[in-house]
């Protein structure tokens, strides 16, 4: 009720007592989901050709979430760049290599890299190969290594 500012000592207390984050007491409002829809999705060719939809619709700052489709026998030719990559094969089936190691995965298989590292991607079979796949964004990168990135 304004009537009194309790130190940060007394507010870590109730937190603590409540089982809730500190952060909780002192923000006044937090912003509400967002949500991207299938058809808001930005697209552009990656890597080979390979169709790349950017499925958090460019709002995280320090996440990138994209869905990589290749067409049959296409690759992504080899490509690097920063941070700890997470795939995860949606449909079809994929080989993913780096250096002297490969994998052949389907449907529901995960696999994390480095992909500072080289790395291709082909679409196996006779069905186009769709990815989920987890990084670090790119302009959160640019900033961390000091490149001037774009703000996001």
């Amino acid at each position: 009720n304004d009537k009194a500012s309790p130190s940060l000592e007394t507010i870590a207390s109730l937190a603590g007592a409540l089982d809730v984050p500190i952060t909780w007491l002192l923000v006044d409002a937090s912003a509400p989901p967002r949500v991207v829809r299938v058809k808001e999705r930005r697209q552009q060719r990656g890597p080979g050709g390979v169709r790349v939809e950017h499925v958090d619709g460019g709002i995280p700052r320090d996440l990138r979430i994209v869905s990589a489709t290749m067409a049959p026998g296409r690759r992504s030719g080899l490509h690097a760049h920063s941070g700890d990559e997470h795939h995860i094969v949606l449909s079809g089936r994929a080989r993913l290599t780096q250096g002297t190691h490969w994998f052949d995965l389907g449907p529901g298989d995960y696999l994390l890299w480095d992909a500072s590292v080289p790395h291709d991607a082909e679409a196996l079979g006779e069905e186009p190969a769709t990815i989920l796949i987890i990084s670090h964004s790119p302009h959160e990168a640019q900033r961390r290594e000091g490149a001037g990135g774009r703000p996001a």
